[in-house]
C-alpha cells in the first residue's frame, strides 16, 4: 500500500515541479522586461535632465517638446505633469518622470508621443478632471507659500485647461476678470468656483444662478456683471 502511493504521487509531483519551473522562468523574464523598461525610462530622462541639477528643467522640457511635437504652451504638457504628479513648475525629478511615463507604458518617445491621445482622454473622465483642474491651480503656485495667482495669469490657465470645454463661459469670465479692479489674485475655493459655475449654471441665461448657494462673491459679481450687460 505504501509503496503504490509513493508511486501515484510520483507523476503528480512531477507536473507540479514543473508548473513550478515554468512559472519561475514567466517571472525571471518578466522581472528582467520590466528592469530594461525602466533602464529605457531612466536614460530617456538623463538625455533631458540638467547635469548639475539632476531634473529636466526648462530647457529639458523644451527640447522634450519639440521631439513629441507639442508646444511648450498645450495643454498636454500640463497633463502630463500631472499624471507625473510634478510639484515644481518646469521641473520633472527622476522618480516624477519615472512615476508618469511607467504609468503611462512609454520608454521610448514614440511610445511617449503615442500615449498622449490617451492621456487626454484619461484627463477628461470625471473624476479625473477635476483632479486635474485643481493640480493646475497648485502647479502654479511657484513661490513658497503661495496661495493665490494673479489675474493675468488665471486669465491664461482658464483659457489653456477649460477653454475647449466651456468655450462661451470662459471667454465671458476673462473679459470680466480683465475689466473688474475688485480683485488682483484669485485663490483655490474661486478657482474651483468657476468649475462648479461652468458645470452647473445655465449659460448664457444665468436663470439657476442663486447667490444664496454659498457661491464665491466673485462669481455673484460676474453673474451681476453679466446680468447688466445683458439689460
Amino acid at each position: 500500500m505504501r509503496r503504490s502511493s509513493t508511486r501515484k504521487s510520483g507523476p503528480a509531483n512531477h507536473a507540479s515541479s514543473v508548473n513550478s519551473s515554468a512559472v519561475d522562468i514567466f517571472r525571471s523574464a518578466s522581472s528582467k522586461a520590466i528592469i530594461k523598461e525602466l533602464e529605457r525610462i531612466d536614460n530617456l530622462f538623463h538625455s533631458y535632465a540638467n547635469k548639475s541639477s539632476g531634473m529636466i528643467d526648462p530647457e529639458g522640457i523644451e527640447a522634450l517638446c519639440s521631439d513629441i511635437e507639442v508646444d511648450h504652451t498645450d495643454v498636454r504638457i500640463l497633463m502630463l505633469a500631472w499624471k507625473m504628479k510634478a510639484e515644481k513648475q518646469g521641473y520633472f525629478t527622476l522618480d516624477e518622470w519615472r512615476r508618469g511615463l511607467k504609468a503611462l507604458r512609454a520608454d521610448t518617445i514614440s511610445k511617449l508621443k503615442k500615449a498622449l491621445p490617451e492621456l487626454e482622454k484619461e484627463v477628461k473622465r470625471s473624476p479625473n478632471f477635476v483632479d486635474f483642474y485643481a493640480y493646475a491651480f497648485r502647479y502654479c503656485l511657484t513661490e513658497e507659500k503661495q496661495k493665490s495667482i494673479d489675474i493675468e495669469s488665471i486669465c491664461q490657465l482658464l483659457d489653456l485647461v477649460l477653454g475647449s470645454h466651456f468655450r462661451p463661459q470662459v471667454d465671458m469670465l476673462i473679459e470680466y476678470l480683465k475689466t473688474q479692479n475688485d480683485y488682483k489674485v484669485i485663490n483655490m475655493d474661486q478657482w474651483m468656483g468657476f468649475l462648479r459655475f461652468c458645470n452647473e449654471i445655465s449659460f448664457p441665461d444665468l436663470s439657476n444662478y442663486d447667490p444664496d448657494l454659498a457661491w464665491p462673491l466673485i462669481l455673484d459679481n460676474f453673474v451681476e456683471w453679466m446680468r447688466a450687460m445683458q439689460s
